[in-house]
């Protein structure tokens, strides 16, 4: 077989080199490539593979049909929407991802957020560099607020373990998983879970049904007082509207981690210059030990597939 990785795992060359020498020892070939969004570039990189690997790089149909041998496309990434998998399907290409290599760093970033947020961190640290007091940027605690979660999947829950940890409460959006039952989460239809939680906090995937899910009518339904936290997919929430919630105080604040697009996020995205919100560069993801995670995680999904036996396929 003919594996290709099109982008950095983002581990060390002596980690990957465990991984690939037993492959390469069975007989397969195996090409590093560096990322590029240059299609033409993309296709010369893939034409000729049997298993393509890559992490969050767009992949378009494009290149998928100038490959005329693959088999099996192995992202190294928990969401797929990067990759016309359904396109995939149709040539009989199997698709796999990683997920569940993120489910802590993901969690915790969001943690991370929601304290930033409450406690002004950013400010104080502003405050305190410029020889500034505390005077007006007093914070709240999480301690006994109202968490709502939308997507209970493994990092959801994670999170809501985290937050039950700090004394919270935990309601969770049943419109995915109509009967998930779990003990400690109260499950509730979108406008009455919006309305008592004093944070809000996405990790669903992206599809036609979480697509602008937090749009002007969802932001609305919320508190003055609460805060979104968005660590998911950038197009669950319309960006224009929860900047002018923002901006007009019609919710607290917000943390963002994922945009419409892969970062670099433009000067004049409309989040990029509204009041009170924290924007971070899709990183929610990228920990040393996630990677770590991941590269493990893709690479026995190749194995399997190798063996015929493949696991993780979306």
């Amino acid at each position: 077989m003919n594996i290709v990785l099109l982008e950095s795992l983002a581990i060390s060359d002596q980690l990957l080199d465990t991984y690939t020498a037993p492959l390469i020892a069975a007989g397969h070939t195996f090409t590093r490539c560096e990322r590029t969004d240059d299609v033409e570039k993309q296709i010369a990189a893939a034409k000729d593979a049997d298993i393509l690997m890559l992490a969050n790089m767009p992949l378009s149909q494009d290149v998928i049909d100038h490959c005329d041998h693959l088999k099996y496309i192995n992202i190294a990434f928990t969401g797929v929407d990067h990759v016309p998998v359904a396109a995939a399907k149709d040539k009989g290409i199997l698709v796999s991802n990683a997920s569940g290599y993120s489910t802590e760093s993901v969690s915790e970033l969001t943690l991370g957020m929601i304290l930033s947020l409450l406690r002004n961190i950013p400010q104080a640290d502003e405050r305190c560099r410029s020889g500034r007091t505390k005077d007006g940027i007093v914070g709240s605690e999480l301690h006994g607020k109202t968490v709502g979660i939308i997507g209970t999947g493994a990092i959801g829950m994670h999170t809501a373990a985290l937050c039950r940890a700090f004394g919270c409460n935990i309601l969770a959006y049943n419109g995915f998983n109509p009967d998930k039952v779990t003990d400690g989460i109260t499950y509730m239809p979108l406008y009455p879970m919006l309305e008592q939680s004093d944070i809000v906090i996405l990790h669903c995937p992206l599809t036609d049904k979480s697509r602008n899910l937090i749009d002007a009518r969802a932001l609305s339904h919320m508190k003055s007082t609460a805060l979104l936290i968005n660590t998911a997919r950038g197009p669950v929430v319309d960006a224009s509207a929860l900047a002018e919630a923002l901006n007009c105080g019609q919710i607290a604040g917000a943390g963002i981690d994922v945009f419409e697009m892969e970062p670099p996020v433009p000067a004049d995205h409309p989040l990029q210059n509204c009041k009170n919100a924290l924007l971070t560069p899709h990183v929610a993801f990228a920990t040393k030990e996630s990677m770590e995670k991941r590269a493990a995680i893709v690479f026995h999904n190749i194995d399997m597939f190798l063996n015929n036996t493949p696991v993780n396929l979306v």
